[in-house]
């Protein structure tokens, strides 16, 4: 797991945005260290929001918007019957089971953040009424749009390991790095 930006990382412009997106899915998926499927799937605050349920939402947003930066279909199909079901695992999903799922998806989004000819390439916005009508946005734009979603949701995971345990973010790097 990545618990810092690398500086080898910043080579570029391409190499930044993946080093940060990284640092930033560490954090959620330090929050994750050491608890049981239980703890993980809790929800001890007043928001319906579970640390399971966060890596799974983040793992199908960054999926979807990088398919449809390519053009091809998301995974994972939600609407208002099936929405809820992108925050808790359901079935047979495990943490295990998304954390690997996540792990394929970081490494297709850095290979098509690295194979794209320009940054500046756009790509149609779905349809939703906070997008407008025809609305195009860049793949630097989504790279950056990916890193404020997992850092919004990092920082949610702080809050529900912290309401869990007590453990803070700073004692789950000590942790991670002693090994």
């Amino acid at each position: 797991m990545v618990t810092h930006v690398s500086l080898e990382a910043h080579d570029d412009e391409r190499g930044a945005l993946i080093a940060f997106l990284e640092a930033e899915r560490g954090g959620i998926r330090r929050a994750l260290i050491g608890l049981t499927a239980e703890q993980a799937a809790s929800r001890p605050s007043a928001s319906e929001l579970s640390l399971a349920g966060l890596l799974k939402h983040v793992a199908e947003v960054e999926q979807g918007w990088i398919a449809r930066a390519k053009g091809e279909p998301t995974a994972v199909q939600r609407d208002e019957s099936n929405w809820h079901e992108c925050f808790v695992l359901v079935g047979d999903e495990t943490v295990e089971g998304q954390l690997a799922y996540w792990e394929k998806v970081a490494a297709e989004t850095e290979a098509f953040i690295r194979s794209a000819p320009s940054l500046d390439e756009t790509f149609l916005l779905p349809e939703a009424p906070w997008f407008p009508p025809e609305g195009r946005v860049s793949i630097r734009w989504v790279a950056l749009h990916l890193i404020r979603e997992t850092a919004r949701h990092a920082g949610h995971a702080d809050i529900i390991r912290e309401s869990l345990d007590g453990a803070t973010a700073f004692e789950l790097v000590a942790r991670e790095q002693a090994g």
